[in-house]
């Protein structure tokens, strides 16, 4: 699909509403990671705006909304802590940002290109299912907290758990009535209905969910104050009013730390866990993209540099592309960069004028919009999907569901990369050569590519070829044979005439010249068994 000018307005009419709901997602994402991270609040807002006005078009994806991520709340918390300071801090995102770039040029974003599409799309899953757990309390009123937690943190595994099954007896009525209506309207603007009328359609459904919280807490609190939604289960954000409110707000990074080596081993640790994050995100979001594009990589890191640097110069949190906002975006109808440019323009403009209003949306509102994502997210038709697609797919994908849910995102990618990579060398292993029998011959075959890991079940072949038996041994279709693998047949062809195993080569004619034997070595070995 063509991103050019023309293109942007021809889309118009899906990104504006999406860049309303991602800003929505958005913006309690920011302060509540923000007061995780141990940082100033307005810190998460800062980076937020950055990741939308910013590296929205210095980023070659579509689709993907970069802003601060739950994943490096601890290496904030504890930088800051280690650093002494929040300026200090910004420092060393300063010079995370130049080593990102750093890394974009030096073309590291091929790295993304390694991740196994069940790996990827377990993440995915595993993302969906987070989000469902963590805002069920916030939907039913139980949780006072921040309604995009997306945290992947280990030691909240275990109390999200817990707090999932105690919202359901903690449940406020008239947070749950929200919730649920807000997702009935959610569902019913997924119906074929609405989307053959072209009114309704052009009203996106996760806007009139908020719409409708809104309006229902202000009649509950005229009229029925019984069923109105407490003020510390909806949005809270900084009432700044002022251009030079917010001007004020900004932070400086401390240039007297550059001499302490301490905020060069933080800046290294930002820059490569934010780089991984960002490229696993980039990877997820290209999979959820209905028009299938493939973001350039080499890019996305150039501009994730670029935005960390102009973060941390104006007092804000790192910054990296994310999924859950990136789903939000995508679900909400979004086409092109210009909802992640407009959701920043958004977080801007609200902190500066809105901030009142917007602190009427009760938090179930948000968590409705987040549990439908989830539940796209980590549909039971993928599972079924990947179980159809054999084991090699299925065991690689429910494993990075299941250890991302009990570790962390970076933890639980890593094992089900070794899981996948373990399958990739078992298939490998098995189609790497064949051996057929008819009667007294055998023909082993060795298929493509041949490697070290193929020793095993080349000695294992070679052991069945019993006595008095005539071998042959084609190599011909191989593109790469590795040395041991020869060792093992030049082996093989040394001990043959012992057990009279007459043993003919093919395609294998400078393969043994090249391991040091004699050039004559196999025609003469050969030809001593009767097979010249």
């Amino acid at each position: 699909m063509k991103t050019h000018f023309s293109s942007y307005l021809k889309y118009l009419r899906q990104d504006i509403p999406a860049s309303i709901v991602v800003f929505l997602v958005a913006l309690p994402l920011c302060l509540g990671i923000a007061l995780a991270s141990g940082a100033p609040l307005f810190s998460g807002v800062i980076a937020g705006m950055v990741g939308g006005i910013v590296v929205a078009w210095f980023s070659g994806s579509q689709l993907s909304v970069s802003g601060p991520a739950a994943g490096l709340t601890v290496i904030v918390y504890n930088a800051i802590e280690t650093l002494g300071n929040f300026k200090a801090f910004l420092l060393s995102l300063v010079i995370a940002g130049v080593m990102q770039m750093g890394l974009g040029f030096l073309r590291a974003g091929l790295i993304g290109a390694f991740f196994p599409a069940s790996v990827i799309k377990g993440m995915l899953a595993a993302i969906g299912m987070i989000l469902i757990i963590k805002q069920t309390p916030h939907a039913t009123g139980y949780d006072a907290g921040y309604a995009a937690d997306e945290s992947y943190l280990p030691e909240t595994a275990r109390s999200s758990f817990l707090e999932f099954t105690q919202s359901l007896n903690g449940i406020s009525p008239g947070a749950t009535l929200v919730a649920c209506v807000a997702l009935l309207i959610l569902v019913a603007w997924e119906s074929g209905f609405i989307k053959r009328s072209p009114t309704l359609k052009m009203i996106p459904g996760p806007l009139l969910a908020v719409v409708w919280g809104v309006a229902f807490n202000n009649w509950a609190l005229a009229y029925a104050p019984e069923w109105a939604i407490a003020e510390k289960y909806l949005v809270s954000l900084p009432e700044l009013g002022s251009t030079s409110n917010f001007v004020n707000q900004l932070r400086l990074p401390d240039f007297s730390y550059l001499d302490n080596p301490k905020i060069y081993s933080v800046a290294a640790t930002l820059a490569i866990i934010a780089s991984l994050e960002t490229l696993l995100s980039i990877e997820a979001v290209d999979k959820l993209d209905p028009h299938k594009r493939i973001s350039p990589t080499n890019r996305e890191l150039k501009a994730q540099g670029l935005g960390n640097l102009i973060s941390g110069l104006m007092g804000g949190l790192p910054i990296t592309a994310v999924i859950v906002r990136s789903s939000a975006n995508i679900n909400a109808g979004g086409q092109t960069r210009i909802s992640c440019f407009l959701h920043g323009v958004l977080l801007m403009v609200s902190v500066l004028f809105f901030a009142h209003y917007l602190n009427m949306i009760p938090l179930s509102c948000l968590a409705a919009i987040l549990l439908q994502t989830g539940y796209k997210l980590a549909k039971p038709a993928m599972f079924f999907e990947f179980y159809r697609k054999g084991l090699n797919q299925f065991l690689p994908f429910t494993i990075t569901v299941f250890a991302i849910l009990f570790t962390d995102l970076l933890q639980g990618i890593a094992i089900g990369m070794a899981c996948g990579i373990f399958f990739v060398l078992r298939a490998n292993f098995h189609v790497a050569m064949s051996l057929t029998q008819h009667g007294s011959h055998y023909l082993l075959r060795l298929h493509k590519d041949v490697s070290f890991l193929n020793k095993a079940l080349l000695r294992n072949h070679l052991s069945n070829i019993p006595d008095d038996s005539e071998l042959i041994i084609d190599g011909g279709k191989t593109l790469f044979i590795d040395h041991d693998i020869l060792e093992t047949i030049a082996d093989f062809l040394l001990a043959a005439p012992e057990r009279n195993i007459q043993v003919e080569l093919q395609g294998f004619d400078l393969a043994f010249p090249a391991l040091g034997y004699e050039p004559g070595f196999v025609p003469k070995l050969v030809g001593s068994l009767g097979h010249a």
